[in-house]
């Protein structure tokens, strides 16, 4: 019996190391978070029924005990930013509220199928719009430039009875719009374009300009710092952009502390193949050392 319970307590020893705490709250084992909310799935409105059940899928939405469902229709991208009511809406989003100070961390789940957006431009975009503390997962069963998922996560939030500030959906929705179509009739790398609008927005925080043309001054400084080349209407279009945020009282120095942490820190630590190699290290030395322990007590 003394050996059966030391193994026991072993057991759970090793299960709360190697397994994440965010892992239990994802997949119910601890019961509905009541402070954060179920976590929030939203589908394109176009997809068929098998392609809803592969997203799903890919989702992982069965591994929540309980999950809010939603939606997201061509009507909501008129009613939230304005756009075309006659969109097909596709590309689909997981969201899972977290503690505040968490950061906005964002996954995209087939990048193969997500064809123009970027983690980072959503990133920027959202942040843009006022969505903070969350983990969002973008997926799609097929090939799709990405748009109608940021339609999905504002859809996400108003259903559930966070008001996002309309004006800056609509500037966060134009910002994703310069950012895909520079990179995609520039020829501008997708990562530069992410950079670029990351360090304008830095910028800002920093210089806090007063006019358009302070505005106008950052843009063509960090076009500089990046040598990037754009042409007179691609450098307007962010300049207008910019100028938008600016007058929208959005708190630039909030935005550049988040944004900082999504460039480096927890993002860096998880591309950090060392990192992964000297944990695997440190996992099997726990592992032995554990072994080593339940043996001097049992014997």
């Amino acid at each position: 019996m003394k050996k059966q319970s030391l193994l026991l307590l072993a057991f759970i020893m090793i299960v709360s190391f190697i397994i994440p705490k965010g892992v239990f709250a994802s997949t119910g084992s601890e019961g509905i978070n009541e402070k954060l909310g179920l976590p929030i799935v939203v589908y394109g409105e176009a997809l068929t029924q098998s392609q809803k059940s592969k997203v799903s899928e890919l989702l992982e939405v069965n591994q929540h005990e309980q999950v809010d469902e939603f939606t997201v229709t061509g009507q909501d991208i008129a009613n939230y930013i304005g756009g075309n009511p006659n969109s097909n809406m596709y590309s689909s989003v997981k969201i899972i509220h977290q503690d505040n100070g968490t950061g906005l961390n964002i996954e995209i789940v087939t990048p193969d199928h997500i064809t123009e957006v970027t983690k980072e431009m959503y990133a920027n975009a959202l942040l843009t719009a006022g969505v903070e503390n969350a983990d969002v997962f973008v997926a799609s069963s097929v090939k799709v430039s990405g748009h109608s998922a940021l339609t999905g996560i504002y859809k996400a939030y108003d259903a559930k009875g966070v008001q996002l500030d309309k004006e800056r959906m609509e500037v966060a929705s134009e910002e994703l719009d310069v950012a895909t179509s520079i990179s995609k009739e520039s020829g501008v790398d997708q990562a530069q374009v992410s950079k670029l609008l990351t360090e304008i927005k830095k910028a800002i925080a920093e210089q806090n300009p007063a006019t358009k043309e302070e505005v106008e001054q950052i843009v063509q400084d960090q076009l500089q710092n990046l040598n990037i080349e754009l042409s007179p209407e691609d450098r307007q279009r962010l300049v207008d952009l910019f100028e938008q945020m600016r007058d929208l009282n959005i708190n630039f120095d909030q935005v550049k502390d988040q944004l900082d942490e999504l460039a480096g820190g927890i993002q860096d630590l998880v591309n950090d193949e060392g990192f992964w190699n000297s944990l695997t290290s440190a996992v099997r030395n726990f592992f032995q050392s554990l072994a080593d322990f339940i043996r001097s007590v049992v014997s």
